[in-house]
């Protein structure tokens, strides 16, 4: 076993008369009122005290009221950095405030990896599996699907320890738990032995032969992402990330030709230099491409670490439906592309495999996910999002839990059969409602039996 832990100097402090956004400054929390604990004692003390509601926050790569809070919000950045790694048993534990860019390359120097990563590591990992981020791969579960022990510090502030093993019933609710249950202190996930992965860019592939063809390009690689503006009956790029240890015969490291990748593929030309999945952005800013092995935490997402994800002024919102409806769902969004085109920086298509997690927008079902990265003008996206929604409504859109949508909290509510036990198990573990919120209480609606 081994066990190494980095120390993060800091104290609990309140920091007020400071104007609080997330990422994308769309969103000024309700409270200038952070509270910034330096150990899992400090969080204890807190929520014993006289706070009367509180929200734990992340990186704050959210792009709605989800991490607000009308009196106190809580970061864990300045806990100390706890990376227990178990070998034998292929886990790892970390304290609530690291980040996959921490983590990453801690595992790699010991010979593992993440099954999947999101499009940046610069999020913290409690958060992302709180709210299901999800990375990409028809065989690749989300990130809270790495998840097999949480430690939890509730309303009172004692601590609670839940896991799969010993919680099967309710641990399935807990982990994708949007922060009603209680501040998690620490995670532990699932890791496998460390891999190696080549990314593929191609350019120009006809929709046509997206429709036709969609399994076989969409499980052509470990990942694979499709870029769009939705416009010309084209996806300008298609980004295709293949395990050096998986065979494939398509992508082909032992090729005696110039590139291991044939250079047409579905009528998609591959790339002769890097690119930005943003038309016009610099490539120096996403992982490499041009089929260069590296490890895992270094191709899966297609962003660098130390560099802006996406455009940065942005909005995003996203939408998970069942892979099967994929084509027509595609067609659908096609369908709107005049609307759309004035207001869309980039959309992405992605799938990501079923799970069994409560409130996972992946639920039950093998999911194809609809990405759009949105111009900073939330009027002229609120008018279009109806739109959109009513066009996937057939095939019943989710939308993810920490970007825009305009659907109804009914209508939200209904998409999860687990919604009344995830109501039970939060109201259990915290009775008096101390990490509800507006959005909470909106989405989730406690008062309901």
């Amino acid at each position: 076993m081994d066990d190494v832990e980095v120390v993060a100097v800091g104290a609990e402090s309140v920091k007020q008369n400071v104007v609080r956004t997330n990422w994308a400054t769309n969103i000024v929390y309700s409270t200038n009122v952070l509270h910034e604990p330096s150990s899992v004692e400090e969080i204890q003390e807190l929520l014993k005290s006289q706070l009367e509601s509180v929200t734990a926050v992340g990186t704050g790569h959210t792009f709605n009221f989800i991490a607000d809070n009308l009196h106190n919000r809580l970061s864990l950045r300045l806990l100390p950095r706890v990376l227990h790694l178990d070998a034998p048993a292929r886990t790892v534990t970390v304290d609530a405030g690291t980040k996959y860019d921490e983590l990453c390359p801690f595992l790699h120097r010991h010979g593992f990896a993440l099954h999947n990563l999101a499009s940046l590591t610069q999020l913290s990992i409690a958060g992302a599996c709180s709210t299901a981020v999800h990375g990409s791969g028809d065989q690749n579960g989300s990130l809270a699907t790495a998840v097999c022990a949480l430690e939890l510090a509730t309303a009172n502030g004692s601590l609670i320890h839940l896991s799969r093993h010993t919680h099967g019933d309710t641990f399935p609710g807990a982990v994708v738990g949007l922060g009603a249950l209680g501040v998690i202190t620490r995670i532990t996930l699932d890791i496998q032995p460390a891999f190696t992965i080549r990314q593929f860019v191609y350019e120009n592939l006809p929709l046509s032969q997206l429709t036709e063809n969609f399994d076989a390009i969409m499980s052509a690689g470990y990942t694979v992402s499709l870029f769009t503006d939705w416009q010309e009956k084209c996806l300008y790029q298609l980004w295709i990330k293949i395990r050096d240890d998986a065979p494939n015969p398509n992508f082909n490291p032992d090729s005696p030709s110039r590139h291991p990748a044939p250079e047409n593929f579905f009528g998609a030309k591959l790339q002769s230099e890097n690119v930005h999945l943003v038309r016009g952005l610099p490539a120096i800013e996403c992982t490499e491409q041009m089929g260069v092995p590296g490890p895992s935490h270094e191709r899966l997402p297609h962003f660098r670490p130390g560099f802006m994800p996406g455009v940065g002024d942005e909005l995003q919102s996203e939408y998970f439906l069942p892979r099967r409806f994929a084509v027509e769902a595609i067609l659908a969004v096609e369908h709107l592309r005049d609307e759309i085109a004035p207001v869309l920086l980039e959309s992405e298509i992605r799938t990501v495999a079923a799970d069994d997690l409560w409130l996972s927008p992946c639920y039950g079902r093998d999911s194809v996910v609809i990405h759009f990265c949105w111009r900073n003008n939330w009027d002229a996206v609120r008018r279009l999002l109806p739109t959109i929604e009513r066009a996937l409504a057939p095939w019943d859109p989710r939308p993810h839990w920490g970007k825009l949508f305009t659907m109804t909290p009914h209508e939200l509510q209904a998409k999860y059969a687990q919604m009344p036990a995830f109501r039970r198990l939060a109201a259990a573990c915290d009775p008096t409602g101390k990490f509800r919120n507006a959005f909470l209480n909106t989405y989730v609606a406690f008062d309901q039996k």
